[in-house]
């Protein structure tokens, strides 16, 4: 039997168009599935759309339309863009789904009849845009400590969730289990700053909005905003306090949460304490991934500087766009976005080290033997290490894959493309096909390039799913063995341009002018 792997993103919250380094979570998501379904695994890949809160309730009047048309404007146009950037999610859920509802209320009525609910009086500091109270310690000059924005004093009749009941549990688990958070800066982060300080009961109701899951006990409040988006990771598979189905038993718990650094104390803190209060496991894995930056400044509407996906796929084609959000943002600390490192890295990396390599080879193949290539065996030491390499690049990347170090992966494929690269260099094949005497072993040579072009192209999968089955297009070839293979036979192949040089005065110019 496959071992199964279920993978989920954040749910984007409906409150507009999402920009890249809000989609590159999606892309990362992606990567990582693909992955592990390459590797065998029978994979459930969820994400989707957070739809409820006093926020949504306030644009909605803005716009003059009621919440639910305003949430099924932004939910289609979150979707588009995640259907832009090629991912192959499973399931596209929506918190205003009615079984969701449904099954929110039941859970919420659980915790309520185990006591780990109660009603009292919430009053504190509330940031509108973050639906978050903070206490006065917890802000920054007066503001919001997430979003830097004003807070104003609230008080209302709300439940409770008994966090505080949970709080030493949860330090022994996290001590415990010290993959349950990455990387390590997150989890001491959680630990030292939020938990250990002592955690206070959570707010899970309101009355001051109508725009959310009624509470089925007391119609006047709706669910408060975590319980409902949170819970998504359950109820969406078959979850339900009456009795959860097959599917859930067989999918839960989740084996990897990949979601923003800014939510991970969300993840960390309420979500595995809703889940012991439900008597469930928790998830294996929560990965709070770092930010996509552009010229080193958090992306915002206030600021004007946001960038968004389908704008840059425009301009430089999907996988160009994959590969640098993939690429440049390493495992623990923010990655920066400029249009003028996209235009140097899509054509030092992908038109020069892929495409140029790519293209060269199946020209030489055409023009020394009709695009008729097998392997002579006509070997030197020379190829040993080229042949060491591809051989070596399906552990290099499970290492790295494993560790969720996603750039790095794809450091290691490129490493062997650059090698091939100065493989031609130290072979010059256009030397030996002025002898013939040496055609046998320009025949070894062009083999070697076009089995490592193969590899290569096969674990690009992943990351650049078009670019990759276009090599394979191109080679006019099936084998999909992660290894060198020394008898395949390569025949009618046409190279084409993978990626296209692009002017960098010129784009920059026309990126101006817009």
């Amino acid at each position: 039997m496959k071992k199964k792997y279920y993978i989920t993103t954040a749910i984007a919250y409906t409150s507009g168009k999402p920009h890249i380094g809000n989609t590159y979570e999606i892309v990362l998501a992606d990567a990582i599935a693909r992955y592990k379904r390459m590797k065998g695994y029978d994979v459930y890949f969820q994400t989707g759309t957070d739809e409820h809160g006093e926020k949504i309730e306030l644009k909605a009047k803005e716009k003059g339309v009621t919440p639910k048309e305003f949430v099924d404007d932004v939910s289609l146009e979150i979707k588009r863009i995640w259907d832009v950037m090629n991912t192959s999610y499973d399931k596209f859920v929506r918190t205003t789904d009615p079984k969701h509802e449904r099954i929110v209320q039941k859970i919420f009525d659980k915790m309520y009849e185990k006591g780990d609910i109660y009603k009292g009086e919430y009053k504190g500091l509330y940031c509108t845009p973050c639906e978050s109270f903070w206490t006065q310690s917890q802000l920054v000059d007066g503001k919001c400590p997430d979003c830097g924005r004003g807070v104003e004093e609230k008080k209302e009749e709300a439940y409770f969730f008994k966090l505080s009941k949970y709080q030493d549990k949860l330090i022994n688990y996290i001590n415990e289990h010290p993959n349950f958070i990455k990387p390590e800066s997150r989890k001491n982060e959680m630990l030292n700053n939020f938990i250990k300080p002592g955690l206070q009961d959570l707010c899970v109701s309101r009355t001051s909005f109508d725009w959310g899951i009624p509470v089925d006990i007391d119609k006047k409040h709706v669910v408060y905003v975590w319980l409902d988006a949170l819970t998504n990771y359950i109820t969406n598979i078959g979850y339900d306090p009456d009795g959860s189905s097959e599917e859930f038993k067989y999918w839960w718990p989740a084996d990897l949460h990949l979601i923003g650094k800014d939510i991970i104390r969300f993840h960390t803190i309420y979500w595995p304490c809703f889940l012991w209060s439900l008597g469930l496991e928790l998830p294996k894995e929560v990965f709070g991934h770092p930010w996509l930056l552009t010229n080193s400044d958090k992306m915002s509407k206030s600021k004007g500087n946001t960038i968004y996906a389908d704008d840059l796929v425009e301009l430089f084609g999907v996988d160009a766009v994959r590969y640098y959000v993939l690429h440049e943002i390493p495992y623990a600390n923010d990655g920066n976005l400029t249009y003028e490192l996209l235009i140097e890295r899509t054509n030092t990396d992908l038109a020069n080290t892929l495409g140029n390599l790519v293209n060269r080879t199946i020209s030489m193949a055409n023009k020394y033997f009709d695009g008729v290539v097998n392997n002579t065996k006509v070997n030197e030491e020379i190829d040993n290490e080229l042949i060491n390499m591809i051989n070596k690049l399906e552990s290099k990347v499970e290492e790295k894959m494993d560790k969720l170090e996603i750039g790095f992966a794809l450091d290691e494929i490129f490493d062997v493309l650059r090698r091939s690269n100065k493989y031609i260099d130290e072979t010059m094949p256009w030397v030996l096909a002025k002898e013939e005497n040496k055609k046998e072993r320009l025949q070894t040579v062009l083999y070697n390039l076009l089995e490592s072009i193969r590899v290569c192209a096969y674990f690009l999968r992943p990351f650049l799913t078009n670019t990759s089955n276009n090599i394979f297009k191109q080679l006019n070839i099936n084998d999909e063995k992660p290894s060198f293979n020394n008898d395949n036979l390569y025949t009618n192949m046409k190279p084409e341009v993978l990626f296209a040089r692009i002017d960098k005065d010129k784009m920059l110019e026309e990126i101006n002018k817009e």
